[in-house]
């Protein structure tokens, strides 16, 4: 279940600096609600106690490329992100583990 509903954890400098405040990002499937990512999280991570989870949709950007051919146009895609806050006293999430 747990592999349909998280599609990979989100990794950035700005989230890096979250994880410190028990704040964790997860990219997630598009029709998936807050309580099924709650149940995913923990499944996926056992021992880890979820204060809230915030989700957001992030839309896709144009992207423009120069090439000798000329200008490429695309776009990037949208995608479901989730934001899950841990209790203070719950295990931490360790992505690098795994790695």
């Amino acid at each position: 279940m747990s592999q349909n509903i998280l599609i990979k954890p989100l990794v950035t400098e700005k989230l890096t600096q979250l994880m410190e405040g028990h704040h964790y990002a997860f990219q997630v499937a598009e029709g998936a609600n807050k309580l099924e990512v709650r149940k995913a999280i923990e499944a996926r991570y056992p021992g880890v106690r979820i204060k809230e989870v915030r989700t957001m949709i992030v839309r896709g950007k144009r992207r423009t490329q120069m090439t000798r051919r000329g200008r490429v146009e695309g776009r990037k895609a949208s995608y479901k992100k989730a934001l899950v806050t841990l209790h203070s006293d719950s295990e931490q999430i360790d992505f690098f583990e795994e790695v």
